[in-house]
Formats: C-alpha cells, sequence, structure tokens
C-alpha cells in the first residue's frame, strides 16, 4: 500500500515526552515492535501498537500532546489536500 504525504520535520528516533515540533500529524515507523503512547499533559489519550520492525501508522494528535515509543523513528507529516 502507498500512502502520499507530505514530510515536515526531521527523524526522530525512540521519541520520549515529545511534541513532534507540534505537529498534528505524526508518522511513526516501527523500528521493533513497540507501542507508540500519546499523552496530554496529565493522562494517557491513546497507545498504539506497531508488531514488527517496518510497521508504521500517522497518527493524528492535538499540537500540545507527546509521543513516547522506545522503537520507532517519527517525523511530522501533512496531507497532499492541506
Amino acid at each position: 500500500m502507498f500512502v502520499t504525504f507530505i514530510s515536515k520535520g526531521t527523524v526522530i528516533t525512540n521519541p520520549s515526552a515529545n511534541n513532534i515540533g507540534r505537529a498534528q500529524f505524526v508518522r511513526c515507523v516501527a523500528t521493533a515492535q513497540t507501542t507508540v503512547t500519546v499523552t496530554t499533559s496529565d493522562s494517557t489519550v491513546s497507545e498504539v501498537y506497531l508488531h514488527a520492525a517496518g510497521d508504521e501508522v500517522i497518527i493524528e494528535k492535538h499540537p500540545d500532546d507527546t509521543l513516547t515509543s522506545a522503537g520507532a523513528k517519527v517525523h511530522a507529516v501533512g496531507s497532499p489536500r492541506s
């Protein structure tokens, strides 16, 4: 499957409580089996489980939300329609 997106930032390896440049959309690519956790300042919003290296997902989040993952590379993205 091919997904088209606009890359908007540098790659961050294994982010820890990082808002990814206040991005609204973030592409996450697993480097190993991992969970990507999205949090606000006081609670977990959601978790996404990536089964194996190479699995990927684009997460929509609030600009102030942060991401944490011990086994992923992430970067801000946008839609070609935006």
